[in-house]
Protein backbone atom coordinates (compact mmCIF):
# COMPACT_ATOMS: atom_id res chain seq x y z
CA UNK A 1 0.00 0.00 0.00
CA UNK A 2 0.87 3.28 -0.50
CA UNK A 3 -0.25 6.79 -2.15
CA UNK A 4 0.41 8.20 -5.38
CA UNK A 5 -2.18 9.99 -5.78
CA UNK A 6 -4.08 12.74 -3.98
CA UNK A 7 -7.81 12.78 -3.10
CA UNK A 8 -8.98 15.92 -2.64
CA UNK A 9 -12.32 16.10 0.19
CA UNK A 10 -14.81 17.38 -2.20
CA UNK A 11 -13.87 14.02 -5.14
CA UNK A 12 -14.08 11.44 -2.38
CA UNK A 13 -17.36 12.77 -0.68
CA UNK A 14 -18.78 13.07 -4.51
CA UNK A 15 -17.72 9.94 -4.93
CA UNK A 16 -19.17 8.43 -1.61
CA UNK A 17 -22.33 9.70 -2.55
CA UNK A 18 -22.78 7.24 -4.79
CA UNK A 19 -22.77 3.91 -2.58
CA UNK A 20 -24.95 3.18 1.03
CA UNK A 21 -21.99 3.55 3.48
CA UNK A 22 -22.89 7.09 4.98
CA UNK A 23 -21.13 10.00 5.29
CA UNK A 24 -17.51 11.03 4.76
CA UNK A 25 -16.10 11.96 8.27
CA UNK A 26 -12.11 11.47 7.70
CA UNK A 27 -9.84 9.75 5.57
CA UNK A 28 -6.06 9.38 5.47
CA UNK A 29 -3.70 7.76 3.16
CA UNK A 30 -1.69 4.77 3.89
CA UNK A 31 1.92 4.94 3.49
CA UNK A 32 2.61 1.22 3.80
CA UNK A 33 3.42 -0.41 0.57
CA UNK A 34 4.32 0.32 -2.79
CA UNK A 35 1.64 -0.16 -5.93
CA UNK A 36 -1.71 1.38 -5.43
CA UNK A 37 -2.82 4.11 -3.47
CA UNK A 38 -4.66 3.26 -0.84
CA UNK A 39 -6.46 5.23 2.03
CA UNK A 40 -8.53 4.37 5.22
CA UNK A 41 -12.08 6.08 5.27
CA UNK A 42 -13.81 6.68 7.64
CA UNK A 43 -17.45 7.23 7.53
CA UNK A 44 -20.72 7.36 9.47
CA UNK A 45 -21.25 3.65 8.89
CA UNK A 46 -17.73 2.18 9.58
CA UNK A 47 -14.00 2.06 8.49
CA UNK A 48 -13.42 0.96 4.69
CA UNK A 49 -9.93 1.07 1.96
CA UNK A 50 -10.19 2.82 -0.50
CA UNK A 51 -8.23 1.64 -3.52
CA UNK A 52 -6.54 3.56 -6.53
CA UNK A 53 -5.18 1.02 -9.04
CA UNK A 54 -2.27 2.62 -10.71
CA UNK A 55 1.44 1.14 -11.82
CA UNK A 56 1.49 -3.00 -12.46
CA UNK A 57 -1.98 -3.10 -11.90
CA UNK A 58 -3.82 -3.24 -15.76
CA UNK A 59 -7.77 -2.23 -14.96
CA UNK A 60 -8.73 -5.16 -17.05
CA UNK A 61 -7.48 -7.41 -14.14
CA UNK A 62 -9.75 -5.91 -11.50
CA UNK A 63 -12.73 -7.87 -12.16
CA UNK A 64 -10.46 -10.81 -11.70
CA UNK A 65 -9.40 -9.40 -8.46
CA UNK A 66 -12.97 -8.16 -7.15
CA UNK A 67 -14.78 -11.46 -7.81
CA UNK A 68 -11.81 -14.05 -6.50
CA UNK A 69 -11.75 -12.04 -2.78
CA UNK A 70 -15.71 -12.77 -3.29
CA UNK A 71 -15.48 -16.14 -4.17
CA UNK A 72 -12.53 -17.43 -1.07
CA UNK A 73 -15.09 -15.62 1.35
CA UNK A 74 -17.82 -17.77 0.52
CA UNK A 75 -15.66 -20.61 0.82
CA UNK A 76 -14.56 -19.27 4.63
CA UNK A 77 -11.57 -17.34 3.87
CA UNK A 78 -11.57 -13.91 5.75
CA UNK A 79 -10.43 -11.15 3.45
CA UNK A 80 -12.08 -8.08 2.50
CA UNK A 81 -15.33 -7.75 0.07
CA UNK A 82 -15.72 -5.24 -2.63
CA UNK A 83 -18.27 -3.16 -2.10
CA UNK A 84 -20.77 -2.16 -4.32
CA UNK A 85 -22.34 1.31 -5.29
CA UNK A 86 -26.12 1.60 -5.51
CA UNK A 87 -26.10 0.41 -9.26
CA UNK A 88 -24.24 -2.80 -8.30
CA UNK A 89 -20.76 -2.05 -9.81
CA UNK A 90 -17.84 -2.54 -7.54
CA UNK A 91 -15.14 -0.61 -9.68
CA UNK A 92 -15.41 3.35 -10.25
CA UNK A 93 -12.94 6.12 -11.25
CA UNK A 94 -11.53 8.86 -8.66
CA UNK A 95 -9.10 11.37 -9.24
CA UNK A 96 -8.12 9.78 -13.04
CA UNK A 97 -7.57 6.35 -11.74
CA UNK A 98 -9.70 2.89 -11.22
CA UNK A 99 -10.98 2.74 -7.72
CA UNK A 100 -12.64 0.67 -5.42
CA UNK A 101 -13.89 0.30 -1.53
CA UNK A 102 -13.49 -2.87 0.37
CA UNK A 103 -14.78 -3.59 3.62
CA UNK A 104 -11.85 -3.05 6.44
CA UNK A 105 -10.48 -5.85 8.24
CA UNK A 106 -10.00 -5.57 12.07
CA UNK A 107 -6.08 -6.94 13.56
CA UNK A 108 -2.75 -5.57 12.64
CA UNK A 109 -0.11 -7.56 10.91
CA UNK A 110 3.10 -8.64 12.11
CA UNK A 111 6.44 -6.60 12.74
CA UNK A 112 8.54 -9.84 13.89
CA UNK A 113 6.51 -13.34 13.30
CA UNK A 114 6.94 -15.93 15.45
CA UNK A 115 7.00 -19.71 14.09
CA UNK A 116 3.37 -19.79 15.48
CA UNK A 117 2.37 -17.02 13.30
CA UNK A 118 4.14 -18.71 10.37
CA UNK A 119 1.92 -21.81 11.28
CA UNK A 120 -0.92 -19.76 10.58
CA UNK A 121 0.02 -18.27 7.81
CA UNK A 122 0.79 -21.72 6.06
CA UNK A 123 -2.27 -23.11 6.87
CA UNK A 124 -4.38 -19.96 5.50
CA UNK A 125 -2.26 -20.13 2.33
CA UNK A 126 -3.12 -23.88 1.85
CA UNK A 127 -7.20 -23.04 2.30
CA UNK A 128 -6.81 -20.26 -0.24
CA UNK A 129 -5.45 -22.58 -2.97
CA UNK A 130 -8.10 -25.56 -1.98
CA UNK A 131 -10.80 -22.71 -1.67
CA UNK A 132 -10.04 -21.12 -5.44
CA UNK A 133 -9.50 -24.61 -6.81
CA UNK A 134 -13.03 -23.95 -8.32
CA UNK A 135 -12.55 -20.00 -9.55
CA UNK A 136 -13.62 -20.24 -12.69
CA UNK A 137 -11.95 -16.71 -14.09
CA UNK A 138 -7.83 -17.29 -15.28
CA UNK A 139 -5.15 -14.67 -14.93
CA UNK A 140 -1.60 -14.93 -16.08
CA UNK A 141 1.28 -14.15 -13.42
CA UNK A 142 2.44 -10.81 -15.43
CA UNK A 143 5.45 -11.25 -12.92
CA UNK A 144 6.52 -14.93 -13.51
CA UNK A 145 9.79 -15.81 -15.11
CA UNK A 146 8.96 -14.62 -18.38
CA UNK A 147 9.23 -10.97 -17.25
CA UNK A 148 12.31 -11.13 -14.86
CA UNK A 149 14.54 -10.57 -17.75
CA UNK A 150 12.93 -7.65 -19.12
CA UNK A 151 12.11 -6.00 -15.09
CA UNK A 152 16.17 -6.56 -15.54
CA UNK A 153 16.56 -4.34 -18.47
CA UNK A 154 14.64 -1.72 -17.26
CA UNK A 155 16.22 -1.38 -14.14
CA UNK A 156 19.49 -0.85 -16.61
CA UNK A 157 23.27 -1.03 -15.47
CA UNK A 158 21.93 1.44 -12.83
CA UNK A 159 21.73 -1.86 -10.70
CA UNK A 160 25.37 -1.28 -9.88
CA UNK A 161 24.91 1.97 -7.77
CA UNK A 162 22.64 -0.03 -5.48
CA UNK A 163 25.29 -2.78 -4.82
CA UNK A 164 28.69 -3.22 -6.88
CA UNK A 165 28.26 -6.38 -8.86
CA UNK A 166 25.27 -6.87 -8.51
CA UNK A 167 24.16 -6.87 -12.21
CA UNK A 168 26.35 -9.25 -13.03
CA UNK A 169 24.66 -11.68 -10.32
CA UNK A 170 21.41 -10.86 -11.84
CA UNK A 171 22.57 -12.27 -14.75
CA UNK A 172 24.29 -15.46 -13.91
CA UNK A 173 20.94 -16.18 -11.85
CA UNK A 174 18.33 -15.50 -14.72
CA UNK A 175 20.45 -18.25 -16.72
CA UNK A 176 19.92 -20.50 -14.20
CA UNK A 177 16.24 -20.07 -13.68
CA UNK A 178 14.93 -19.58 -16.73
CA UNK A 179 16.46 -22.68 -17.93
CA UNK A 180 15.19 -24.70 -14.70
CA UNK A 181 12.14 -23.20 -13.85
CA UNK A 182 9.48 -25.93 -13.71
CA UNK A 183 6.49 -26.10 -15.72
CA UNK A 184 4.66 -28.80 -15.26
CA UNK A 185 3.82 -29.00 -11.76
CA UNK A 186 0.29 -28.19 -10.04
CA UNK A 187 -1.51 -24.58 -10.46
CA UNK A 188 -4.49 -22.81 -9.43
CA UNK A 189 -5.06 -19.15 -7.68
CA UNK A 190 -2.03 -17.98 -5.78
CA UNK A 191 -1.81 -14.63 -3.86
CA UNK A 192 1.70 -14.26 -4.76
CA UNK A 193 2.44 -10.91 -2.51
CA UNK A 194 1.08 -12.96 1.15
CA UNK A 195 4.23 -11.11 2.97
CA UNK A 196 3.66 -10.03 6.87
CA UNK A 197 1.72 -6.50 6.29
CA UNK A 198 -1.16 -8.37 4.11
CA UNK A 199 -1.90 -11.07 6.79
CA UNK A 200 -3.92 -9.58 9.83
CA UNK A 201 -3.92 -10.86 13.50
CA UNK A 202 -5.86 -10.55 16.47
CA UNK A 203 -3.19 -11.38 19.06
CA UNK A 204 -2.02 -14.79 18.23
CA UNK A 205 -5.07 -15.61 15.75
CA UNK A 206 -4.62 -14.84 12.02
CA UNK A 207 -7.89 -12.87 11.28
CA UNK A 208 -7.59 -12.39 7.44
CA UNK A 209 -5.54 -11.77 4.24
CA UNK A 210 -5.40 -8.36 2.66
CA UNK A 211 -4.00 -7.49 -0.75
CA UNK A 212 -5.05 -9.85 -3.79
CA UNK A 213 -3.85 -7.47 -6.31
CA UNK A 214 -1.29 -9.47 -7.83
CA UNK A 215 -3.36 -12.68 -7.15
CA UNK A 216 -3.17 -14.93 -10.80
CA UNK A 217 -2.83 -18.24 -11.89
CA UNK A 218 0.44 -20.20 -11.79
CA UNK A 219 1.98 -22.34 -9.74
CA UNK A 220 0.80 -23.62 -6.09
CA UNK A 221 4.61 -24.09 -4.66
CA UNK A 222 5.38 -21.34 -5.85
CA UNK A 223 3.13 -19.27 -3.62
CA UNK A 224 4.85 -21.81 -1.03
CA UNK A 225 8.39 -20.32 -1.83
CA UNK A 226 7.11 -16.67 -1.81
CA UNK A 227 5.69 -17.02 1.95
CA UNK A 228 9.23 -18.94 2.96
CA UNK A 229 11.09 -15.53 1.47
CA UNK A 230 8.76 -13.43 3.24
CA UNK A 231 8.61 -15.12 6.63
CA UNK A 232 10.87 -17.25 7.76
CA UNK A 233 13.84 -15.44 7.15
CA UNK A 234 14.95 -12.88 10.24
CA UNK A 235 16.24 -9.22 10.17
CA UNK A 236 20.26 -9.92 9.69
CA UNK A 237 18.96 -12.01 6.83
CA UNK A 238 19.56 -15.71 8.64
CA UNK A 239 16.85 -18.58 7.23
CA UNK A 240 14.76 -19.75 10.29
CA UNK A 241 14.51 -23.25 9.99
CA UNK A 242 12.11 -23.78 12.89
CA UNK A 243 9.71 -21.01 11.17
CA UNK A 244 10.09 -22.66 7.81
CA UNK A 245 9.50 -26.39 9.25
CA UNK A 246 6.16 -24.80 11.49
CA UNK A 247 4.67 -23.03 8.01
CA UNK A 248 5.82 -26.17 5.71
CA UNK A 249 4.39 -28.33 8.36
CA UNK A 250 0.76 -26.30 8.56
CA UNK A 251 0.13 -26.19 4.89
CA UNK A 252 0.66 -29.64 4.24
CA UNK A 253 -1.85 -30.79 6.85
CA UNK A 254 -4.10 -29.13 4.50
CA UNK A 255 -2.42 -29.68 1.09
CA UNK A 256 0.06 -31.97 1.12
CA UNK A 257 2.74 -31.07 -1.35
CA UNK A 258 3.61 -33.74 -4.41
CA UNK A 259 7.19 -35.21 -4.20
CA UNK A 260 7.53 -33.25 -7.59
CA UNK A 261 6.82 -29.77 -5.62
CA UNK A 262 9.04 -30.91 -2.79
CA UNK A 263 11.41 -31.17 -5.37
CA UNK A 264 11.03 -27.86 -6.72
CA UNK A 265 11.05 -26.20 -4.23
CA UNK A 266 14.51 -24.81 -3.84
CA UNK A 267 14.70 -23.38 -7.16
CA UNK A 268 10.98 -22.35 -6.91
CA UNK A 269 11.98 -20.29 -3.73
CA UNK A 270 15.43 -18.75 -5.79
CA UNK A 271 12.85 -17.50 -8.31
CA UNK A 272 10.63 -15.74 -5.59
CA UNK A 273 13.91 -13.93 -4.46
CA UNK A 274 14.80 -13.29 -7.76
CA UNK A 275 10.89 -11.76 -8.34
CA UNK A 276 11.08 -9.51 -5.71
CA UNK A 277 14.70 -8.22 -5.83
CA UNK A 278 14.01 -7.27 -9.55
CA UNK A 279 10.41 -5.43 -8.74
CA UNK A 280 12.13 -4.06 -5.82
CA UNK A 281 15.17 -2.89 -7.32
CA UNK A 282 13.03 -0.75 -10.44
CA UNK A 283 10.90 0.79 -7.73
CA UNK A 284 14.01 1.62 -5.47
CA UNK A 285 15.48 3.73 -8.76
CA UNK A 286 12.00 5.09 -9.96
CA UNK A 287 9.72 6.41 -6.80
CA UNK A 288 7.72 8.99 -8.19
CA UNK A 289 8.83 12.71 -6.50
CA UNK A 290 6.34 13.51 -3.71
CA UNK A 291 4.57 10.23 -3.72
CA UNK A 292 3.68 8.87 -0.11
CA UNK A 293 5.71 6.06 -0.36
CA UNK A 294 8.53 3.79 0.84
CA UNK A 295 10.33 1.97 -1.32
CA UNK A 296 11.85 -1.65 0.11
CA UNK A 297 15.55 -2.60 0.11
CA UNK A 298 16.08 -4.74 -3.23
CA UNK A 299 19.29 -5.91 -1.50
CA UNK A 300 17.21 -7.56 1.83
CA UNK A 301 16.32 -9.99 -1.38
CA UNK A 302 19.43 -10.41 -3.12
CA UNK A 303 21.01 -11.61 0.09
CA UNK A 304 17.96 -14.54 0.62
CA UNK A 305 18.53 -15.39 -3.05
CA UNK A 306 22.47 -16.08 -1.88
CA UNK A 307 21.19 -18.59 1.14
CA UNK A 308 19.14 -20.02 -1.74
CA UNK A 309 21.63 -20.85 -4.02
CA UNK A 310 23.33 -22.73 -1.26
CA UNK A 311 20.45 -25.10 -0.82
CA UNK A 312 20.17 -28.67 -1.95
CA UNK A 313 17.05 -30.25 -0.93
CA UNK A 314 13.28 -29.11 0.66
CA UNK A 315 14.46 -30.78 3.35
CA UNK A 316 16.92 -27.54 4.39
CA UNK A 317 14.14 -25.62 4.65
CA UNK A 318 12.27 -27.29 7.04
CA UNK A 319 9.94 -29.93 4.92
CA UNK A 320 10.16 -32.63 6.80
CA UNK A 321 10.48 -36.22 4.87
Amino acid sequence: MAVYTDVSTDDLSRFLATYDIGDLLSYKGIAEGVENSNFLVHTSQGNFILTLYEKRVAEADLPFFLALMEHLAARGLTCPQPVKNRQGVALGVLAGRPAAIVTFLEGTWMRRPSAKNCAAVGEALAKLHVAGSDFAMKRPNALSVASWRPLFEHAGPRGDDVHPGLCNEIVNELGVLETSWPRDLPQGVIHADLFPDNVFFLGETLSGLIDFYFACTDTLAYDVAICLNCWCFEPDSSYNVTKGRALLKAYQAVRPLSAAERDALPILARGAAMRFLLTRLVDWLSVPEGALVKPKDPLEYFRKLRFHQTVRSASDYGLDA
